[in-house]
C-alpha cells in the first residue's frame, strides 16, 4: 500500500518544518552564548536535513498541487510545527494571536482550495 502524493509530500513537509524550526529558533535557547557565527554555522547544518526534505516534498507535491496551494500548504504546517515548538521548547507564553493567525490561515486555505471543494 502507498501512500498518495498529498499525504507524502505532507508528512515530508511536516518533518521538514521540524528542522527548519530548530534551524531558525535554537540557537536562541542553546547557542546563546556562542558568537553568532557558530549559531548560523549549527543552523546551516541542521537547515541541510530541512532541504534533504524539502526539495523532495515540493517535487512530490507539485505532480498534484499548483504552487500556491503548495505555499499555503507549507505555511500551515509552519504554524502547526512553530506554536508548539515555541511553548514547549522555547517556552513562550501560549498567545491569543496564534488563534487569529491559525484563523487567517484557515481563510487561506478555504481560498487557495476552494475549487477543489465543489
Amino acid at each position: 500500500m502507498s501512500l498518495p502524493p498529498v499525504a507524502i509530500t505532507i508528512l515530508l513537509l511536516v518533518c521538514s518544518n521540524i528542522f527548519m524550526t530548530f534551524a531558525w529558533y535554537a540557537h536562541l535557547k542553546e547557542l546563546n552564548h556562542k558568537p553568532w557565527i557558530i549559531a548560523a554555522l549549527v543552523s546551516w547544518g541542521i537547515a541541510l536535513f530541512e532541504y534533504l526534505l524539502q526539495v523532495p516534498a515540493n517535487r512530490i507535491g507539485y505532480t498534484v498541487l499548483s504552487i500556491g496551494e503548495l505555499k499555503v500548504l507549507q505555511e500551515v504546517i509552519t504554524l502547526s510545527v512553530f506554536v508548539p515548538f515555541a511553548i514547549y521548547y522555547l517556552k513562550e507564553p501560549l498567545k491569543l494571536d496564534y488563534l487569529w493567525a491559525a484563523l487567517c490561515l484557515v481563510g487561506a486555505v478555504y481560498f487557495m482550495f476552494r475549487s477543489r471543494l465543489g
